[in-house]
């Protein structure tokens, strides 16, 4: 049995394509601030011991929440790039969390992830050197010249779309974040710095309504997918 995992949650950025008065992840859904709903989502599943949510140097907009589900839930101040803000997080946690335990890191705009999901990657990529949620690419996929035409078609084969949670021992993706902000490299997710520091992450097939909420229609998208799935 595998000890209970902390989650990081970067909740820095902006997301300006959304628009509105305030960082997108404090937008309303439903009735409630987006990272309301991703936390208690997480809070829910009974792997999770807490949650650490790092946030923008000047958040204005974060409600203090101190628990969920009887769970921690702390904070600490991110950087510039979502890397920066997830090593932060990862600095951050109790010291009871050692370096050759498991860490989650989740999108604080991901507010549809299905708890059994969760479970899969847990018990999937703790037999692996971590791994991460994700979905086979399906459509017909293009390459694109600036001028806004299809140049190519591309193959789908062994190409995936790649989710988060993403879950690594908490020292090797540490020093693999610390060793890609050394060489400038600015990595899209954790699985790139695990990749880059000789990792091979495992992809674990999740449900695809674990939808990145990105701009102003996914928010009625994921209304509509949190009504339906409820609590699952």
């Amino acid at each position: 049995m595998m000890r209970p995992l902390w989650c990081v949650v970067p909740a820095a950025g902006r997301g300006t394509r959304v628009g509105g008065h305030c960082p997108k992840q404090y937008l309303p859904l439903a009735g409630r601030p987006l990272i309301e709903h991703t936390l208690e989502r997480l809070a829910r599943h009974p792997a999770i011991a807490g949650l650490m949510v790092v946030l923008a140097a000047a958040d204005r907009h974060w409600s203090g929440l101190g628990t969920l589900h009887g769970k921690p839930v702390l904070s600490t101040v991110g950087g510039a790039q979502r890397s920066d803000s997830v090593l932060a997080g990862l600095d951050a946690l109790p010291g009871a969390v050692g370096a050759d335990d498991y860490v989650l890191v989740h999108d604080a705009a991901r507010p549809c992830v299905r708890l059994a999901d969760i479970g899969q990657l847990i018990d999937r990529a703790g037999a692996a050197d971590g791994g991460l949620l994700g979905a086979p690419l399906r459509d017909t996929l293009k390459r694109v010249g600036t001028d806004g035409c299809s140049e190519l078609t591309e193959p789908r084969e062994q190409r995936w779309r790649a989710f988060t949670p993403q879950m690594f021992r908490r020292g090797p993706l540490s020093m693999a974040l610390g060793e890609a902000r050394r060489r400038g490299v600015n990595v899209s997710d954790e699985a790139m710095a695990m990749e880059q520091a000789g990792f091979a992450p495992l992809l674990v097939e999740g449900a695809e309504d674990n939808i990145k909420v990105t701009t102003a229609a996914d928010f009625a998208l994921a209304e509509f997918l949190l009504a339906r799935t409820g609590a699952a």
